[in-house]
């Protein structure tokens, strides 16, 4: 298990939603480059990206601030949002993206989904947003009408072995993480889960600790952004979240 700080891209800024909502916006960083060195000082590995104006508007728009991310760190990057194209994922793909998350594409193009991932395999996850079990489309201000459990099976169908999971409710908020619905999301998916929305503090990690066999990862944003959360405490949460996890299965 290993922790992902998240970095939301909105016209350019670092920002991040409470719940999916564009007009509920805080700006945490004018340079989402800096943001990302930081994170990387910390002790981070990994960065989720999201491009936000991508996600509704269904074309990427902050690649290059992606790229000049790539560049200035060594970070693994996993980016989402507005990804639609093969042509997209291509770019990314070159540009060194480490992993690529499909959302709306899921839903909407299932040809897409398949054609990306029997090209480019391992560099894609897929992306489930739910709210009340439904999932989410087009940052979240559309509703699909597809089940999230159900969506899950069919992409594990489709040769997809990374998801990530958030919960739209809790995303945002602080408000802690309900752990019974990742072990749901990994059990559907037949492969661990990345782990996103709600997590208040270092308590939401450790509370991942029994599934931490099924749990890839856990993403944090504004908990680290309000303090809540160091990403050095989080790096440091996600070992001995493991290691509590890998005592639970000796058991």
């Amino acid at each position: 298990m290993y922790l992902l700080p998240a970095i939301d891209i909105l016209d350019g800024r670092a920002v991040r939603l409470a719940k999916g909502d564009y007009n509920a916006v805080t700006v945490y960083h004018d340079d989402p480059v800096a943001q990302a060195r930081d994170f990387e000082a910390q002790g981070a590995m990994w960065l989720h990206v999201v491009d936000l104006n991508g996600a509704r508007s269904g074309i990427p728009e902050n690649i290059a601030i992606i790229e000049q991310i790539i560049r200035s760190t060594n970070l693994k990057v996993e980016v989402g949002g507005g990804i639609r194209s093969l042509e997209t994922v291509a770019r990314l793909a070159d540009a060194g993206v480490s992993r690529m998350v499909l959302g709306t594409s899921l839903v909407k193009n299932r040809a897409f989904a398949k054609d990306a991932i029997d090209e480019f395999g391992d560099l894609l996850a897929c992306g489930i947003d739910a709210k009340g079990g439904e999932v989410a489309i087009a940052g979240w201000e559309q509703g699909s009408g597809s089940d999230a459990y159900e969506l899950a099976r069919e992409m594990s169908d489709l040769g997809y072995t990374h998801i990530i999971f958030t919960d739209i409710a809790r995303d945002g908020m602080q408000t802690g993480i309900d752990p019974q619905a990742y072990l749901r999301m990994a059990q559907a998916f037949s492969h661990p889960v990345i782990v996103s929305g709600g997590v208040a503090g270092v308590d939401d990690i450790y509370a991942l600790g029994p599934i931490a066999d099924v749990v890839e990862g856990v993403i944090a944003g504004r908990a680290i952004y309000e303090g809540a959360l160091s990403v050095a405490e989080g790096v440091a949460a996600c070992k001995q979240a493991t290691e509590m996890g890998s005592e639970v299965s000796a058991c």
